[in-house]
């Protein structure tokens, strides 16, 4: 079976979305079933989710430490009054088909990896929701009682989900407990927005997990006693978060970074100067002058070596817009980058992968001169595909030193139409926004680290005045 929808239903599935919201909307604000909601504040201590088990297929897996913002632990309960069924009963009867508890206005599950029939450790199911997407998970447990599934990538959530049946300790003799236990983050910003700010998916979740608690009830054949539990601890790491692009100490980050390994580029890069405009791709060219040196070749600790340094260690970006997480420890030539763009409040995480470092004295117009940098190159995933080069160039002859940039790419295809309509609006704004940046920052920074070791020395030096030279502007 095809481990993903095919286009045409995932077509269906987006042209059924005004009728599937209109219906959920209306379900939702007649739902006469009680509803005891509350939120607390968690700690990762509590409300960690738990470890997948070790003989769990993790391919392609999409768990918390791999999503953005706060951690939720979420709890969904009914209590089953005078069940028909026993507790291994009514789970043998959602292991044969999940589907029959979805609420088929608004969700579905569809297996579409594994054998026909009933459910299994290692089946895909694909939550198909009336919208432009759709929640794929993997079932990574499975006992008499409980199935877990974790979330797959492009999920709108990063996590993990349980569903299980024990017998009702506190309720009347002979009742079962229904509980749907998940732990996840959001799987990226903009399902953080709709999530958190919007509450838009928070809702729509809630509604859905409530009636998938609803037709568990019917289905075993008793009554909801004392309407649905709903229970979210929070563990709010934001401060924390907003730096894991940054830091390698933390797991998930680390984790995404060395799957990068795995990953090919998302374009032919041996293509030689086969890039033409008509077909998308486009080309820039940057040369930013920094703080001269002697003539002859670099000074030591000189305006050429300092912009040397700050390419090495991809401090001309401004972090502003985007950060970069590698292992420092791993030659330059070796080395994978994971991305964190920031837009608007938003966060994406894109994999690049150095191309080449170059090192030479070349002839430029019957001139020599000294040229150093390197290149990374879009992997899968990124929703660029295209090579950036950097590289610090002296002159020879007359000590002039500049920082050279140069691009080419297109917008490589997105799965998420937002995500696609966005880059088609601004993605080349940004694209140009960087690169300036890039200019002025390390004109900025060679000239105040030039500055700095002068006063060091006792030779206080006032830095060169630097403009950006460009094929491109802002208005491009």
């Amino acid at each position: 079976m095809p481990r993903r929808l095919s286009r045409s239903q995932r077509l269906a599935t987006a042209a059924f979305w005004p009728l599937g919201i209109a219906l959920t909307s209306w379900d939702y604000m007649w739902r006469i079933t009680p509803l005891h909601r509350r939120e607390l504040a968690g700690t990762m201590d509590r409300d960690a989710p738990p470890p997948p088990p070790p003989a769990a297929s993790l391919e392609d897996a999409q768990l918390s430490d791999a999503g953005v913002g706060p951690l939720f632990h979420r709890r969904y309960q009914a209590r089953i009054a005078s069940p028909k069924l026993t507790a291994e009963q009514l789970m043998e009867r959602i292991f044969a088909e999940p589907d029959d508890l979805a609420p088929k206005e608004f969700a579905r599950f569809k297996k579409v990896h594994g054998e026909k029939g009933r459910m299994v450790e290692g089946d895909e199911y694909v939550v198909r929701m009336p919208g432009p997407w759709d929640g794929p998970v993997r079932v990574i447990d499975l006992s008499p009682t409980s199935f877990r599934f974790a979330t797959l990538r492009g999920h709108l959530e990063a996590g993990q989900i349980e569903f299980g049946v024990a017998a009702d300790e506190e309720g009347e003799e002979g009742g079962l407990v229904f509980t749907i236990e998940s732990w996840a983050r959001s799987g990226d910003e903009l399902s953080r927005i709709m999530y958190q700010r919007l509450h838009m998916a928070k809702e729509v979740q809630l509604h859905m997990w409530a009636s998938f608690l609803e037709r568990a009830v019917t289905l075993a054949g008793g009554r909801l006693a004392g309407g649905i539990d709903i229970e979210t601890r929070i563990v709010d790491d934001e401060g924390e978060a907003s730096e894991r692009g940054q830091s390698l100490h933390d797991s998930g980050t680390r984790r995404v970074l060395d799957e990068l390994h795995d990953k090919g580029l998302n374009f032919d890069a041996e293509s030689g100067d086969r890039f033409p405009a008509e077909d998308g791709w486009l080309s820039d060219d940057y040369c930013q002058p920094l703080p001269s040196e002697a003539p002859g070749p670099p000074v030591p600790g000189g305006s050429w070596e300092v912009a040397q340094r700050l390419m090495r260690d991809y401090e001309f970006a401004d972090p502003s817009i985007v950060r970069a997480v590698y292992h420092p420890d791993r030659p330059l030539e070796d080395r994978d980058m994971l991305l964190e763009v920031r837009f608007y409040g938003l966060r994406f995480r894109f994999g690049v992968r150095v191309g080449g470092v170059v090192d030479e004295t070349r002839t430029v117009d019957g001139r020599q001169v000294r040229v150093w940098g390197w290149n990374y190159r879009t992997l899968q995933g990124h929703l660029e595909m295209g090579q950036m080069d950097y590289e610090v160039w002296k002159w020879l002859d007359t000590g002039e030193v500049e920082f050279h940039t140069c691009r080419f790419s297109r917008r490589a295809p997105a799965g998420n139409p937002i995500v696609r309509l966005g880059v088609r609006m601004f993605g080349r704004r940004q694209q140009v926004k960087f690169a300036l940046r890039a200019c002025q920052r390390i004109a900025r920074l060679t000239a105040a680290a030039l500055e700095q070791s002068a006063v060091a020395e006792g030779v206080p030096r006032v830095a060169d005045e630097v403009a950006v030279r460009s094929s491109a502007t802002l208005d491009a």
